[in-house]
């Protein structure tokens, strides 16, 4: 795993004295830099167990009782293989400690944050300034997140599994950063079918009639695949931005967010769709220079209601967009919002069990849980913080049928929570599933922040029609933030 140039020679010395003696000054000098790194490492995790982990640079370094490089003194395909091992295992350990404690890559798969961030960015995400995770499931391929690619199995392993632990950070999440997390309800995947998720799945189900969805599900992998189970850290990564914060309360009204009673002013990227009645198609062209990808606009004019006697165009749309479009020779009437037509609606909101008549622009007021708050349980507020309570601080929880709540066996109506957690929306309102379907985020499923671009690829265009899109390389990554606070 490292160049031991003084170790490579057959003749290797047999006593303690003779193994330092032989120990050049550079080994020295690197060991001590080494070893300083390391022990500024320990102090940071705060497990004063991982310094017996010293021992072992002590032995690469200095002593060499193992022969970390036997290779060296072989000739031929040996050496030469067990050369490459050896530069990719040390890569991958690099690789390994960069991608945990301080930042990775990240790809936006999907428009929910446009126009904040666009599909095809790849953004450098910052995992220190929170505070790094420390990984839960320890033994992973850094390279892939839970699915090696060709041979398509899982890329780490699940035992053993670490109890959640995050590092110092410089600072706390602010309302209006930008997140990237692991998504709350990737534990249990029907790896055919992804979107909707698993519970949204059983839900859908159950309002059918189904008695099992569970075994239903099961029985029937030709439809949805093996049903597997995944650790927090290695879900699938989401990005939204934090709109709610721990012990706020929070209600959706219209297009406006209430934060503690006050209304939230959306930011100039924020989207929202709307009805175009149009007398004819509008150019492809024409709505890529307005910025709307094609999968938003389709292929043409959809046919209006019976009777309005005018076709339209359902696309997401910001104010400035907004304000060019009603502009436009093509549109006949005025832009109405779509958020009673249900378009775009994803299902279920959350609670995804509960009946409490919300929509995805009309919910609350909800209490987000914070750690150390002590919450008064009843029936009704049961269903918005079960899962919370069962599943991210895996507790036992029943409601039985005198509305009785019992917590780990024992009555009760309080519970105090161990966690933060966060109310995550996309900018794109109207075509994002967020915290309207899934609920609350958990501080131990936050990842990190993304700090600027990397590079951005416009999937809808060939490299002579623009694919590479320069003007966003190195661009902040999280706009808008500080209109937020």
């Amino acid at each position: 795993m490292t160049d031991l140039d003084n170790n490579a020679s057959p003749k290797r010395p047999r006593s303690f004295r003779e193994r330092l003696a032989n120990v050049t000054t550079t080994r020295w000098i690197r060991f001590g830099v080494v070893s300083l790194l390391f022990f500024l490492w320990v102090i940071w995790m705060g497990n004063p167990w991982l310094a017996l982990i010293w021992l072992l640079l002590v032995d690469i370094y200095i002593t060499s009782y193992v022969p970390w490089t036997w290779w060296k003194t072989k000739k031929g395909a040996t050496r030469s293989v067990m050369a490459w091992v050896d530069a990719i295992v040390y890569a991958l350990v690099l690789v390994y400690l960069i991608f945990a404690f301080i930042g990775q890559n990240y790809k936006i798969p999907s428009s929910s944050l446009e126009k904040s961030l666009l599909v095809g960015d790849y953004l450098w995400v910052n995992k220190a300034l929170y505070g790094p995770r420390v990984p839960q499931t320890p033994v992973h391929f850094p390279l892939a997140q839970h699915t090696l690619p060709i041979v398509n199995t899982k890329s780490y392993i699940e035992s053993p599994q670490l109890s959640y632990h995050r590092l110092p950070g410089i600072r706390p999440i602010r309302r209006g950063d930008i997140v990237v997390f692991n998504y709350p309800q990737g534990d249990t995947v029907a790896l055919k079918i992804q979107n909707p998720d698993y519970y949204q799945i059983v839900a859908q189900l159950e309002r059918e009639g189904v008695a099992d969805p569970k075994a239903y599900i099961q029985a029937n992998p030709a439809t949805f695949g093996k049903v597997v189970w995944r650790p927090v850290d290695r879900r699938e990564n989401y990005v939204k931005r934090a709109v709610g914060l721990p012990g706020e309360r929070l209600r959706i009204k219209g297009d406006t967010v209430f934060i503690n009673g006050n209304a939230m002013s959306n930011p100039d990227n924020v989207q929202f769709n709307y009805i175009i009645p149009v007398s004819g198609p509008v150019a492809g062209e024409k709505w890529r220079e307005l910025g709307v990808r094609h999968d938003d606009y389709g292929t043409g004019p959809v046919a209006g209601p019976t009777g309005l006697g005018y076709n339209f165009y359902n696309v997401p749309l910001t104010a400035s967009m907004k304000a060019e479009v009603e502009r436009w020779p093509e549109v006949i009437g005025p832009l109405r919002t779509e958020r009673e037509s249900g378009l775009y609606d994803l299902g279920g909101v959350f609670p995804i069990r509960a009946s409490y008549g919300w929509t995805r622009d009309e919910m609350g007021e909800i209490w987000i849980p914070q750690r150390g708050a002590t919450l008064r349980l009843t029936p009704n507020n049961f269903p918005v913080y079960e899962r919370a309570i069962r599943v991210y601080e895996g507790n036992d929880l029943r409601l039985d049928s005198d509305g009785r709540i019992f917590i780990n066996g024992v009555e009760t109506s309080y519970y105090t929570f161990r966690y933060d957690y966060y109310w995550m929306m996309g900018d794109n309102r109207d075509r994002s599933a967020d915290s309207r379907y899934w609920g609350f985020v958990p501080e131990d499923h936050i990842v990190g922040t993304p700090m600027f671009i990397i590079a951005s690829f416009d999937e809808e265009r060939s490299l002579t029609e623009g694919k590479i899109r320069w003007n966003r390389i190195l661009r902040d990554a999280n706009p808008d933030s500080d209109k937020w606070h």
